[in-house]
């Protein structure tokens, strides 16, 4: 590798590093915001919000990275051009195309990385987190332990806590029981605590009273008890195999799905098929993003007083390829013999590139052509 080569290879890296970070920091927190809201509302601890924030941060990393490798791209190449060393390159003839070259070396590490977070690392995260909420949202013990409030763990199930001691003692408890419609109990205790039986958490109370309510009668019966035991766990549903979201299957799965993963995943064949083929997808447009950048800077020239025209030129071209994407991914899910169309939009961005490379290239050549001398 030549010195400009690596040269312009480091500053690319170092700032795609900087810019990661920065945008990584923003999205995960931006999330991590409302992930803290509902876990914390839910009683959860924040141990459990730390997991599920670190368990998100592959799928924000995966998303990050080719906007940062453009935004590196942009800002390097603009920056040896203002420091007027692309001009000293393109004097002493260097081509488009080589002075782009640290930039398909750096566009095919950033590929690499992107590989490994789709293929890898955002499936794995996936599952657990999928894995990890269905364990939360059966843990409805969490859901009592909030004082002063009004809860509803299910639909049919109110409770009331006036006060939880240090000790973890419920006081002044009101639970209502209407899962059976003709038979509505309303619990009422001074003191309870969370215990764990054989059949799940059980709720038992102390000196309370028990009130059965029959609307097809009208009537009301009462008991006093002394302790009395309430199941939890029967409140919990088992709930069965869960149905498995595509995007946490690993790729040969989604490249050769037997019947058994059809039905567990909830999906068609064509989804499984553009799923695996995004993910190599991603990795080419993580190569095709910064070279398209590059080259829509080098085809603007080089000039002292900005690049803003070639900067937004660069940004609705990145959208447009993005739009490409969208519109090839609803054909593609609805055919699976159009699993290919997950490679439009790299596809057309290095159409686009190789377009604005090969215009630079030309006019620069026009620019070399020596004119005849005028009589």
């Amino acid at each position: 590798m030549a010195r400009f080569d690596r040269y312009m290879l480091s500053q690319l890296l170092v700032l795609f590093g900087f810019f990661s970070l920065v945008l990584v920091s923003v999205y995960w927190v931006n999330r991590a915001i409302g992930l803290f809201d509902q876990l914390i509302s839910d009683g959860q601890s924040a141990l459990v919000f730390l997991e599920f924030t670190l368990l998100t941060l592959p799928y924000v990393i995966l998303i990050v990275l080719p906007i940062s490798a453009f935004v590196a791209a942009v800002y390097v190449t603009n920056r040896l051009s203002a420091d007027s060393e692309m001009v000293v390159l393109n004097t002493a003839g260097a081509s488009a195309l080589r002075i782009g070259r640290p930039v398909i070396f750096f566009g095919l590490i950033v590929a690499l990385l992107v590989a490994v977070l789709a293929h890898f690392l955002v499936p794995a995260a996936r599952s657990e987190l999928a894995g990890r909420s269905q364990e939360i949202s059966k843990d409805i013990t969490a859901q009592f332990l909030k004082e002063g409030q009004f809860l509803h763990p299910t639909g049919e199930i109110s409770v009331y806590i006036r006060n939880i001691t240090d000790l973890g003692e419920l006081e002044e408890l009101f639970l209502e029981d209407s899962r059976d419609p003709e038979a509505v109990v309303t619990y009422t205790a001074k003191s309870a605590f969370l215990v764990r039986g054989d059949t799940g958490p059980r709720l038992v109370m102390r000196d309370g009273l028990a009130q059965t309510f029959r609307p097809d009668t009208g009537r009301l019966s009462t008991v006093a008890f002394a302790d009395f035991a309430y199941d939890i766990g029967a409140l919990i549903k088992s709930g069965g195999t869960r149905n498995r979201d595509l995007r946490e299957l690993s790729t040969p799965v989604l490249l050769s799905p037997t019947a058994e993963d059809l039905a567990s995943a909830s999906g068609e064949l064509a989804d499984f098929l553009f799923e695996a083929h995004d993910r190599f997808a991603k990795s080419l447009l993580a190569i095709i993003v910064p070279l398209m950048g590059f080259a829509t800077l080098m085809l603007g020239g080089f000039s002292r007083f900005g690049v803003w025209r070639q900067v937004v030129i660069a940004v609705v071209l990145i959208i447009l390829v993005q739009l490409v994407s969208n519109v090839a991914e609803e054909a593609a899910r609805k055919d699976a013999a159009l699993f290919w169309l997950a490679y439009s939009g790299p596809f057309v961005g290095a159409l686009i590139a190789t377009a604005l490379l090969y215009s630079t290239s030309m006019r620069r050549l026009r620019g070399r052509t020596p004119k005849g001398i005028p009589a």
